[in-house]
């Protein structure tokens, strides 16, 4: 997924800076643009799906490589 509009890098923190952080950011994107959280948290699978249904933006890819997490989110 190259679209990407913002990358974040929450490597080596723990739940719930990832989603903290993600939040600021998406709070600053414009409705549709895409943001993608790399995480190393396990805990941030399921996290970023609560946070997606929490909030109305779309949880639209998670994927794993290795020990990294990516959570694309679109912005409501």
């Amino acid at each position: 997924m190259s679209d990407v509009n913002r990358e974040l890098d929450t490597r080596g923190l723990n739940c719930p800076l990832p989603i903290l952080k993600a939040k600021k950011a998406l709070a600053e994107m414009v409705s549709g643009e895409l943001l993608r959280v790399v995480s190393t948290d396990a805990g941030s699978v399921r996290d970023f799906q609560a946070f997606a249904r929490q909030t109305g933006n779309e949880l639209v890819e998670q994927t794993t490589a290795g020990a990294d997490f990516m959570h694309v989110l679109k912005r409501r």
